[in-house]
């Protein structure tokens, strides 16, 4: 063990420094999207009766609408729907998908989808309400995200397919995420092709990671706010931004067609939501410092991880192949232990709704199930991958991981390595 210690520490030192180094490379990044910000901000002039709550159907709502705006000028588009009422990143992608996709249409998946979506589209099993159900057809094409083959992703659209969906993260799988160049890449060669076929993109976990968010000729992206752009102050909710005309459509999917993005009251203080948006970029780069200082300590233990620790991000997740169940339990366990909220707690795996095998979920964090606080989460299926994310801090990878590796040395489950 006192050997084990010793190598510890020292990996510990050089993972610093390969952090640090990343942090020299990034920071144009993180202090540009900043800026970036803050001008919309001031273009937009808030002011704290933006903040405000509202009631009933929130006709007039200045604050909602303003933050909207603040969406839609930071993200680069036409309109955006940000509202608390959308309960996840899945919701807000299904608002997407429901609202633009009609009785015959076809969806078009570049790989397979994330595990819930699965269920909303009718992939996984004949549910309640899925796309399949009203009638939408979807085919997924195979191919090699490492390499996107732009010609043969034309070529696969059909004259039904009315939407491409590209997803930016890797999921729950060893696929690389996309960089915001290759999802343009692959837009333009589409709309070049075929311009009324919707792209939308789920943005998940790849909000101000790179200079820019995904192009013009992308028409809809949709996220979290329990992710990247609620910065951990946020309480909940999600976005659509895009073009007029499909936000609007994905917004009577949320309210009521006629009144569309019209209704929808601030019920919860505002100020949050304002104040991540503005705190994004900086705890983004804080959860992507994390992210590279545990894949350098992890490599050097000898596990499998992706990224790796020299490799360009495309999103704030980091991918651990743990290889046997023991070793991804204790190693989500030791993620909540050192957590700031339910450290005491003991995560175990269960049949969370849709996803067909048991997930164990780490999150100790102040927003229930944030992926953006620290947080580890898995299915439990081979090669027994963790995926850890977040990280309001820096510091706080360091201490979780190096702590959680030492406790997973004294139970004697890196003997192996």
């Amino acid at each position: 063990m006192t050997d084990f210690k010793t190598k510890l520490d020292q990996a510990i030192r050089l993972a610093r420094r390969d952090m640090d180094r990343y942090a020299e490379r990034t920071a144009e990044i993180c202090e540009a999207r900043f800026y970036r910000v803050l001008e919309a901000f001031r273009a937009e002039h808030v002011s704290t009766t933006h903040f405000a709550t509202s009631s009933g159907y929130g006709y007039n709502d200045a604050g909602r609408d303003k933050l909207e705006a603040l969406y839609s000028r930071v993200f680069s588009t036409e309109a955006a729907l940000m509202r608390q009422q959308i309960v996840s990143g899945s919701h807000a992608i299904s608002l997407a998908l429901f609202g633009n996709l009609l009785p015959g249409d076809e969806l078009l998946c570049l790989g397979l989808p994330y595990d819930t979506l699965q269920t909303v589209i009718g992939l996984k099993r004949n549910v309640p309400c899925s796309l399949k159900e009203m009638g939408v057809s979807c085919r997924v094409l195979d191919v090699d995200f490492s390499a996107l083959d732009a010609d043969a992703i034309v070529a696969a659209i059909k004259p039904k397919t009315r939407m491409v969906a590209i997803q930016r993260s890797r999921g729950y799988s060893l696929r690389p995420s996309l960089h915001v160049a290759e999802i343009d890449r692959i837009a333009a060669a589409i709309k070049q092709r075929y311009p009324e076929v919707i792209i939308f993109v789920d943005n998940c976990y790849g909000e101000f990671v790179e200079m820019t968010e995904p192009g013009e000729d992308v028409d809809l992206i949709a996220g979290s706010l329990i992710k990247n752009p609620g910065a951990g102050i946020a309480s909940g909710g999600g976005y659509i931004c895009g073009r007029e005309q499909f936000v609007e459509r994905a917004a009577c999917r949320l309210t009521v067609p006629g009144a569309g993005r019209e209704m929808g009251a601030t019920l919860a203080d505002g100020r949050p939501f304002f104040q991540s948006l503005l705190l994004a970029p900086q705890i983004v780069q804080e959860a992507l410092l994390g992210a590279v200082f545990a894949a350098s300590l992890l490599e050097q233990l000898g596990f499998q991880v992706s990224p790796g620790t020299n490799e360009e991000r495309a999103d704030i997740i980091q991918t651990i192949c743990m290889e046997t169940p023991q070793r991804l339990i204790a190693f989500c366990r030791g993620i909540q232990r050192y957590s700031p909220v339910d450290s005491f707690v003991m995560p175990e795996p269960w049949p969370m709704p849709g996803y067909d095998n048991d997930i164990i979920m780490a999150s100790g964090g102040f927003v229930a199930g944030s992926s953006i606080e620290l947080s580890a989460d898995a299915p439990l299926r081979e090669p027994y991958l963790a995926f850890l994310q977040g990280g309001l801090s820096r510091y706080h990878t360091i201490y979780a991981v190096s702590q959680t590796l030492q406790d997973m040395a004294e139970a004697g489950l890196l003997k192996s390595l």
